[in-house]
Formats: structure tokens, C-alpha cells, sequence
């Protein structure tokens, strides 16, 4: 087991990996990665999907299938999707059982484009549960303002959610709100609230992305200052770190918690670094603090696994530093809330056309084999 790796993990951070594929599943490749690298966890969304459609042959075999029993477009994609999925929750399912179900847990998302339609986001998040039929199933619904209320009645119903596209601090309140409204309502339901769990994904590198574009942008003023750059989605996640510390507290929640309810878990998303100047571990070691998740891509998880130092807690003690930078950049004429909104229109455009790709590859492959 790699040190690094283990080090991670002992400091309070549950490693996922953002990625998903039937050749993972079949080659072992997922087994060896909890086995050999701490992985405790896996994530997956349309992009993921998609890539993996377009490049492999494994799923050749049962788009034939689909296709000889008359299967559209919509079914062959819940089917291999989902199938995916239970697979890997199968191969975390000891996972799941060693941590009491706190880790060991399988996402998958929503259709995208049912990102601003409250109704049809608990309905659909209420079939994948179904479909996928394992306890450590999570449903990911994202973070919008039509997302909140879907969240809360997914909780209700005792179904764990994956938060995702979630970029700003006062998203990040409405969707704890969400999550702790839904957890009273499966109370008052009957449900087991120690057997309901979820994570709020909290993306980090397109923050900075975002905003070192604006800056550089700037030709004069505060906003010129290099060392302004490459810091705003560390000091954004810590800020909602101190967040979820105050949120989580006092008698709201500790009455929750008497019934067995679990804290909504931090969980770091878009943490491969885009920027070839910046370290490619910083989204992962400069976020290190107990009862976290990081999900990262492979290469990400390589390069902490090769070079990541683990120092400790980096984000309680940097509270001052966070908000002293966010105020840095807002005195360099970065609109904050600008910034958090485009981000978020652009989450859902992406994951909307990565969708749109993966049901176009699959169209054609169905024809394809009816043919």
C-alpha cells in the first residue's frame, strides 16, 4: 500500500476515484485500486460515461442485446449505465460494510438536463436507486436552485445523495440547508436517518480557472499582482470548510444527531489541476483535514501517490488567509457571485453535452447493430 496514499487516509480523507468504466470493472483494475490505493470510493458522472462508451468494446456485446430486444436510446442508457454501477458498488460492498457505510459508496447522476426541473430530478433519482438496487448506491443530483427541493425529498424518501456542481458559499448553505431539511422530513417518515448519508461536492479547480482567466484579463490595478493567481479554489473550499464546521452545530443538529443522523461530508471535485505551472497535488494535499472526501482522477491520484506531501490540517488554521485572499481578489475587481454563476451555467451546460454525446454514440451503435 503506497505511503502517500496512506497517509492521505490517515489524516481523515477518503480517497475516491472520479472514474468509471466496465473495463476497470472486468480487468480488476477498480479491485486493485482499492487493494494498492486507498480508493474507498468511486465517482462517476455523463462525461465519465461518455468516455467510456466512445472508447471501449466492452459494452459491444450488450448494445447488441439492447438492440435485438428493441431497446431506445433512453433504456440502453439506463441499463448500462446502472449496470456499471451495481458492479462497482458489488466490488466496494466490503468497503461499505468495514466503515459502516460512511465509505465504500458508488455515484451516479441524474440526467443533466433535469438540472432546473425539481419533479423529474426526484423521480429519476427515485429509479436509479431502484434500478441500481445496492445499499451503497448514491444518487447525485446537482446543486442548482431547482436541485435544492430535490434534494431534501430524496433525503426524505432515505435515499443517500452525492450533492454535485456546487462552486459557492452561499450554494454550499442552501444545499446543508437542504440536506438537514430533508434528513427532519425522513424522521418524521420513519426512516433510519444513520442509515441515510451524503456528500456536498465541492469543485475546486475550475474556481481558479474562472477567475485567473479574469485576472489576466486585467491590464492595470491589484488585479495584475501575480500572486493572485492559482489560489482561489483552495481558499473558496477552505472557506466552505469553516462553514460546514458552523453549520453542523448547535441544537438543530445536534437533535438530529441524537437520532443517529450523519454530517453532510465535504467531498473535493475537479481536483486534477488544469494549469501545467501549478502543482499538480495542490487540490489534494492543500486540502487535507479529517472527515473530508477528495475524488480524483487517476492521473491526480498517481501524482499524489509519486510526490504528494501530507503536512497535517491545511485548512482550519488558513481560515484568515482564505477570506483575506477572496477579499484580495474582490479588491482587484473579481465579482465573486459572477464568477459562481457562470461556473454553475457552465457545470450543467458541459455534463449536458457529455450526455448528449454518450446518447448519440449509443444511438448510432444500436443502429448499428440492428442493422
Amino acid at each position: 500500500m503506497n505511503d502517500r496514499l496512506k497517509a492521505l487516509a490517515d489524516a481523515g480523507v477518503s480517497i475516491w476515484l472520479d472514474d468509471l468504466s466496465r473495463e476497470r470493472l472486468e480487468t480488476g483494475n477498480l479491485a486493485d485500486l482499492v487493494e494498492s490505493s486507498n480508493v474507498v470510493g468511486v465517482t462517476s458522472n455523463p462525461a465519465i460515461f461518455q468516455a467510456a462508451l466512445a472508447d471501449g468494446e466492452r459494452y459491444d456485446a450488450q448494445v447488441r442485446e439492447l438492440a435485438a430486444d428493441g431497446a431506445d436510446v433512453d433504456r440502453a442508457t439506463l441499463v448500462i449505465t446502472t449496470d456499471d454501477v451495481r458492479e462497482a458498488c458489488r466490488v466496494m460492498r466490503p468497503v461499505f460494510d468495514a466503515t459502516d457505510g460512511v465509505d465504500g459508496r458508488v455515484s451516479i447522476e441524474v440526467s443533466p438536463g433535469l438540472a432546473h426541473d425539481t419533479g423529474q430530478t426526484v423521480t429519476e433519482a427515485a429509479e436509479l436507486h431502484k434500478t441500481v438496487g445496492e445499499p451503497n448506491v448514491m444518487i447525485k443530483i446537482p446543486g442548482t436552485e431547482a436541485g435544492w427541493p430535490a434534494i431534501t425529498e430524496t433525503i426524505a424518501a432515505g435515499i443517500s445523495v452525492n450533492v454535485t456542481l456546487i462552486f459557492g458559499l452561499e450554494q454550499y448553505r442552501n444545499v446543508m440547508e437542504a440536506y438537514v431539511s430533508g434528513l427532519e422530513q425522513a424522521a418524521d417518515n420513519g426512516h433510519e436517518l444513520a442509515d441515510i448519508h451524503s456528500v456536498a461536492s465541492f469543485f475546486v479547480s475550475r474556481v481558479d480557472t474562472e477567475i485567473d482567466k479574469r485576472l489576466e484579463a486585467t491590464t492595470e490595478g491589484p488585479g495584475t499582482d501575480p500572486a493572485l493567481r492559482g489560489k482561489a479554489g483552495v481558499a473558496n473550499a477552505r472557506l466552505a470548510f469553516q462553514m460546514y464546521e458552523e453549520f453542523f452545530s448547535g441544537g438543530r443538529w445536534e437533535a438530529l444527531e441524537a437520532k443517529g443522523a450523519r454530517k453532510q461530508r465535504p467531498l473535493w471535485a475537479s481536483t486534477g489541476v488544469k494549469n501545467p505551472d501549478y502543482d499538480d497535488t495542490m487540490y489534494v494535499v492543500d486540502l487535507v483535514v479529517e472527515n473530508t472526501v477528495n475524488t480524483m482522477p487517476e492521473k491526480t491520484l498517481d501524482a499524489v501517490a509519486d510526490h504528494g506531501e501530507v503536512r497535517g490540517d491545511r485548512v482550519r488554521p488558513f481560515y484568515d488567509d482564505a477570506a483575506a485572499h477572496m477579499q484580495a481578489l474582490a479588491e482587484a475587481g473579481i465579482d465573486y457571485d459572477d464568477v459562481i454563476a457562470v461556473l454553475i451555467a457552465e457545470g450543467v451546460d458541459k455534463f449536458v453535452v457529455a450526455w448528449d454525446e454518450l446518447q448519440k454514440t449509443l444511438g448510432a451503435s444500436l443502429e448499428a447493430a440492428r442493422a
